[in-house]
């Protein structure tokens, strides 16, 4: 089956850009099930899958766990983490090895329990992307969203460990986000200030 391909993937910026959204973790400070988690009546992934999937991304690839709700329905093709509760790496080497294989130009990385990044941020970041790479920085912290140049390809799909394409973001340029937005939801209170800042 091909990857979905949005008709405006030639928006300028967004051409040969693939979206990597990494929806593959166990939540285990969360308690387990935090991807379908209930927030302002969607499940918690739902709210950066829908955010992302309304941009004009060429390819839109979600690496998967068990506990994901089904995102086929936003454009997403699913990249199945293998093997599940495999560390956050892993995630990310697949879905950079999946869009690689699609054609991607370079890979937005995304995470799906940060459910409050506006889409103004995401345009920003790709207005910025100068073809090497580029983040989002909050109170001092480089993080994801991160855009990354096929450069960076063969490092990313070679990771270890649970800490995904932090390393290679080192000495980034990056876009400021406020905190609240950058909120990463871990545990059920991020989850409680998540519905607060929304219903606010």
């Amino acid at each position: 089956m091909p990857p979905p391909v949005c008709p405006a993937a030639a928006e300028p910026g967004f051409a040969g850009l693939a979206l990597v959204l990494l929806a593959g973790g166990q939540g285990t400070r969360f308690g387990g099930g935090k991807l379908k988690a209930p927030l302002a009546g969607h499940p918690l992934a739902h709210h950066a899958a829908a955010m992302l999937g309304a941009l004009p991304f060429a390819f839109r690839l979600a690496v998967i766990g068990p506990d994901v709700p089904d995102l086929s329905e936003l454009g997403y093709r699913a990249v199945p983490l293998d093997p599940p509760g495999a560390p956050q790496s892993r995630s990310l080497a697949l879905g950079v090895a999946a869009a690689q294989a699609d054609g991607a130009r370079a890979v937005l990385v995304a995470l799906a329990d940060m459910p409050l990044v506006p889409a103004e941020h995401i345009r920003a970041l790709v207005a910025a992307f100068d073809g090497d790479r580029i983040a989002t920085e909050a109170q001092g912290t480089i993080m994801p969203p991160a855009i990354f140049g096929a450069r960076h390809f063969a490092a990313l799909t070679a990771l270890a460990g649970d800490r995904g394409g932090a390393a290679r973001l080192n000495g980034a340029a990056a876009v400021a986000l406020d905190p609240m937005l950058a909120l990463d939801v871990d545990t059920p209170e991020d989850l409680a200030r998540a519905a607060a800042w929304l219903a606010a």
